[in-house]
């Protein structure tokens, strides 16, 4: 028995607006008081909490940063961070001045207000605090603070090359991620989705990942829904993720997790 869904956000549960759909919200308030539903996301906590409002479960705990930070009753249960030294390695080699947006819990500094902050403010609703990467390693430096993510996006040739010489020099400590030709999202390499699920279930929920429903779209997805009992990939998905989940459902953009959620809960 299904006793937990989780959900990732961008490309499984929003429509072409990058929001919820009424659809949506009607489905996940009809099941709310059934089952718990997380929303699992590589965003920043500020970036999801509208959308858990939105869906009617905003007591609800939350996984941010692909599974860096977690938080139940708004309090930080767990918290993977890029330490201070390798954030500040990771500027020094940006030597093509790559826009390089670094987030600390819910602080988004952004280098410059340029097209990806844009970009990145019409998909999370979220302002980022205008500063360069010096400055902010000032404020930090005092406490050794570290990065939950930092967000390189630029030209794509010039981010492929970043990635491969990050991947060379740091592959033990580092988790790349490729979301789009023009974005690494740079990680701990100790953090992922299915870990902060683990984690939840055994401390929060006391029952098996057998007992998990997930949805997902894209390779960050792909270890929590092989680890599921029911693992979701949406129509838009990509081939891999697919490959390894129990069922395909709708696009994204179609509701397809709407749809399905709707079908399957009526046969309970």
């Amino acid at each position: 028995m299904i006793k937990l869904i989780c959900s990732d956000i961008d490309g499984t549960l929003l429509n072409t607006e990058r929001e919820v759909s009424n659809k949506t919200k009607v489905e996940f308030h009809n099941i709310k008081h059934k089952l718990p539903i997380i929303l699992i996301s590589s965003r920043m906590p500020a970036a999801m909490r509208h959308l858990q409002k939105d869906l009617g479960i905003e007591n609800l705990p939350l996984v941010a940063y692909n599974g860096g930070l977690i938080l139940v009753d708004n309090e930080v249960r767990q918290s993977s961070t890029l330490s201070f030294e390798l954030v500040e390695k990771i500027i020094e080699l940006n030597k093509d001045n790559l826009h390089l947006s670094l987030y600390q819990e819910d602080k988004w500094y952004a280098p410059r207000q340029d097209q990806w902050t844009n970009r990145e403010i019409n998909n999370t609703k979220v302002n980022p605090e205008i500063k360069n990467n010096k400055e902010v390693l000032d404020l930090w430096e005092p406490k050794q603070a570290g990065a939950h993510k930092i967000m390189c996006m630029g030209d794509p040739s010039l981010v492929n090359d970043f990635y491969t010489l990050l991947s060379g020099k740091f592959s033990n400590d580092l988790h790349l991620y490729r979301s789009k030709d023009t974005y690494i999202e740079i990680a701990p390499k100790q953090i992922s989705k299915r870990s902060a699920i683990e984690y939840l279930i055994s401390s929060e929920y006391k029952f098996e990942f057998s007992q998990v429903m997930s949805f997902g779209d894209n390779y960050n997805d792909i270890e929590m829904l092989k680890a599921s009992g029911l693992g979701l990939a949406v129509g838009n998905a990509k081939e891999e993720v697919k490959a390894v989940a129990n069922k395909i459902i709708g696009d994204a953009k179609k509701d397809g997790v709407a749809e399905f959620l709707s079908h399957y809960f009526k046969t309970q």
